[in-house]
């Protein structure tokens, strides 16, 4: 269901659940069980999620929603269902490594409620995007609402996720969905690009990012206390030295040149 590999500090991780990557109880179990092997594996400072398949992700396994709504305790069951994927995708949200997704082609629902998960997105012009539930009665569960409310503001989420509206990449990046949008036949080695230029940076800076945004997220001015106390770590990291050092000698640019070390 997935196909990995790690060099130069990106692990890029392919799904792989032919025709169209549906998201099944056993699909999840096995992404749970692939990032404790990453957990285990080779250091990395970018996961790289991209699709072995024409399309990213469609979302929901349909046989497995009609097989619970058809027993008395389906809305159980599909709660069950939901709350896994939410738990997978927070996971993956909280993971030290930036996360890059690389939608080729469609991203529906639970599919694109994936890509919302990872920091950073990329899509092919091409490539169709949205979340569509309403149109079956349904909501986006599985963060949908929270995360595209929290990126692109309540109003822009509300004529998506109300209209049930479906995009192709260009217009999705337009309104700011997505972080770029390229033809697809640049889009691989575009994504490669990006994901080796994060790559380089240091993973401890990486990481202390990370959570200082998540905190501006958080109610209260507890972000501006995480960055001082991140700072603090971080003028007694090593490679944080060493970069700052070559930079004030001018021997360096402050991103470059500095092969930086990788997080767990």
């Amino acid at each position: 269901m997935f196909v990995t590999s790690t060099a130069d500090g990106v692990t890029t991780l392919a799904l792989n659940r032919p025709p169209v990557n549906a998201i099944s109880e056993e699909w999840l179990t096995a992404f749970e069980a692939k990032l404790d092997e990453l957990a285990r594996g080779p250091r990395f400072n970018v996961l790289h999620i991209r699709s072995a398949q024409k399309v990213f992700c469609a979302g929901a396994d349909l046989k497995e929603v009609q097989a619970r709504m058809d027993v008395a305790d389906g809305p159980d069951r599909m709660y069950a269902y939901v709350a896994g994927i939410q738990r997978l995708y927070f996971r993956i949200e909280a993971l030290p490594q930036v996360t890059l997704a690389e939608i080729g082609g469609a991203a529906m629902g639970g599919g694109f409620e994936l890509a919302l998960a990872c920091d950073l997105r990329i899509a092919a012009n091409e490539a169709k995007i949205g979340l569509p539930e309403v149109g079956l009665g349904l909501i986006p569960g599985a963060g949908g609402t929270q995360r595209l409310t929290r990126l692109c503001g309540p109003a822009l989420a509300s004529r998506l996720i109300l209209g049930a509206e479906i995009l192709d990449g260009a217009a999705a990046a337009g309104l700011g969905m997505v972080h770029w949008a390229v033809p697809r036949a640049e889009l691989a080695q575009r994504a490669a690009e990006i994901a080796r230029r994060i790559a380089d940076l240091p993973a401890a800076a990486l990481a202390a990012s990370k959570a200082c945004i998540a905190a501006a997220q958080r109610p209260g001015t507890g972000g501006y206390t995480d960055e001082l106390e991140f700072t603090r770590q971080l003028l007694s990291d090593p490679e944080t030295r060493q970069r700052v050092t070559a930079f004030l000698a001018g021997a360096t640019e402050p991103s470059t040149k500095i092969k930086s070390g990788a997080a767990r």
